[in-house]
């Protein structure tokens, strides 16, 4: 099969289908010139591709190298229908590329009059100015320039010139596509890791900033103890489950290796600019969390959860917890892979109680429903981003173990012993 931007330009629904359900494959990788597989759709005016895309949750105001998003493909040449598939989906309509240009210039310039039209009623404004001074205006021809300029002002707009800012993109969801080459390899070469910083460590390991091949990443060193051949077949195994590349609220673990001289187990994950939600929600970062922000982790979270579930097997040894969702640049929430435990790692112990949900202290993880408890992880989740606090920050781990146990064994009491319970 070709590659997936040669599918999505021919609109090839089958083929790109097939790839998009391998769970390996990056829906929001680049190629050598930053397009997107939503770019090229959109280009080419691939409709039924462009859903796909949208419903597995292909990035918007993904950039290419140009600093083009799918909406200035999709104004250029004239594809009205994609064009209200991605303002429907909170498509930037301002978003100004290398040049300046936004999609409205070129829907102007390249006489896409109703496309041109469609933009300004969704909010384009038409005296914002390109790196040379040109507005929209100034691209169309007299009639459309007449058109828009009265549309514009019937939508309130100033018909001031709206000067050329080099920084009109910093703080938005706008993002570069991501290394296309990335969720190729698996086992990685340790002498190619740059390690930079040192963030952080605890009871599993040690956490680098570190970059591979030109991109940022997170190194992650575990501490186990007795590494045996084993331990080491195991881990092999394991790993390459964790490489979840399809979906945009699961981070995926990029790849493996294993450091000298004393071998040491490395895992490598995507660097995350804001770092974790308990990060942002309770480390003072200068992310400001308000109440649609808070909603939209969650959604993001509960997309995440509903696809790790749909996995058969599901992936063990996985807790949903704040520590464990991380923030991407775009402000998205996503579930990390490199938190997993493996089997080899704290066998039968617990570090992140007050998330978890009473029957999973209590049981085998063969032994419970494993989808229940983690709606029980995300209620405790959702109580966290409303109210901004730790939950049960003033207990030890042993005491919050022994605080959560008492739901279960509540639970199982006869209906007079809960009653009783609550005196």
């Amino acid at each position: 099969m070709d590659d997936i931007f040669t599918q999505c330009r021919e609109g090839n629904a089958v083929a790109v289908r097939l790839w998009l359900d391998n769970t390996e494959n990056d829906l929001n990788q680049g190629d050598d010139h930053g397009f997107s597989p939503l770019h090229w759709a959109c280009r080419e005016g691939r409709s039924g591709v462009v859903d796909m895309l949208i419903m597995r949750g292909a990035r918007i105001n993904v950039m290419n190298r140009g600093d083009d998003t799918p909406l200035h493909l999709a104004a250029s040449h004239g594809h009205r229908d994609i064009l209200a598939k991605l303002i429907q989906c909170k498509a930037d309509t301002n978003a100004a590329n290398e040049h300046g240009n936004t999609p409205l210039h070129y829907a102007c310039f390249w006489a896409q009059d109703l496309v041109a039209e469609d933009l300004v009623n969704n909010g384009a404004q038409v005296c914002i100015c390109n790196k040379y001074g040109e507005t929209p205006l100034d691209k169309a021809k007299p009639p459309l320039a007449a058109h828009l300029k009265e549309l514009g002002e019937k939508q309130g707009q100033s018909l001031t010139k709206v000067p050329f800012k080099d920084t009109f993109w910093k703080g938005t969801t706008r993002t570069r596509p991501r290394n296309g080459t990335l969720n190729k390899h698996a086992g990685i070469d340790y002498k190619q890791l740059s390690m930079l910083a040192k963030i952080n460590e605890n009871h599993s390991g040690e956490l680098w900033q570190g970059r591979w091949q030109g991109t940022e990443i997170v190194v992650k060193m575990l501490h186990v103890r007795d590494w045996t051949t084993r331990k080491s077949r195991d881990f092999n195994e394991e790993y390459p489950k964790l490489r979840i590349f399809s979906h945009p609220n699961v981070l995926p673990m990029l790849g493996a290796c294993q450091s000298p001289p004393a071998p040491h187990p490395i895992i490598i994950t995507h660097w995350m600019p804001y770092g974790s939600l308990y990060n942002v929600l309770h480390e003072g970062t200068n992310f400001v969390v308000d109440q649609m922000q808070a909603v939209k982790f969650a959604l993001d979270i509960a997309c995440g959860m509903a696809f790790l579930h749909t996995l058969e097997p599901m992936i063990p040894r996985h807790y949903l917890n704040s520590k464990s969702i991380m923030i991407d640049e775009d402000m998205t929430a996503r579930i990390s892979m490199a938190d997993v435990k493996f089997s080899f790692q704290c066998p039968g112990r617990m570090y992140s109680p007050a998330w978890v949900a009473p029957e999973a202290l209590q049981k085998k993880p063969e032994e419970i429903n494993r989808r229940s408890a983690d709606m029980w992880s995300f209620a405790v989740l959702l109580w966290e981003l409303v109210t901004r606090e730790v939950p049960f920050a003033d207990l030890s781990n042993m005491e919050i173990g022994m605080k959560v146990r008492r739901f279960y064994d509540f639970g199982k009491q006869e209906p007079n012993q809960k009653v009783l319970g609550c005196l």
